[in-house]
């Protein structure tokens, strides 16, 4: 399942970036989430997360939606 969500994450990302092969993601598993860590370069953080957070925030409603059995995903964005 983590794969399906890792696999959403960057088809919607990469297109956004002036330097896609830079987005990359870590899984990260915790007690309660399963913490996505999407790396992109420093000049793609606006474009990633959009002004006010809008298009991040719409990235993480899609990812949310993901039905996954155990535990919550959360996504969190890194340069």
């Amino acid at each position: 399942m983590d794969l399906d969500v890792q696999e959403l994450v960057l088809t919607i990302v990469r297109p956004l970036t002036l330097d896609p092969d830079s987005v990359k993601i870590d899984v990260v598993d915790g007690e309660e989430f399963t913490e996505f860590h999407l790396h992109v370069a420093e000049q793609d953080m606006g474009r990633v997360i959009g002004k006010q957070g809008r298009i991040i925030q719409a990235i993480r409603t899609l990812v949310y939606s993901v039905p996954v059995a155990d535990k919550r995903i959360r996504l969190l964005v890194y340069k």
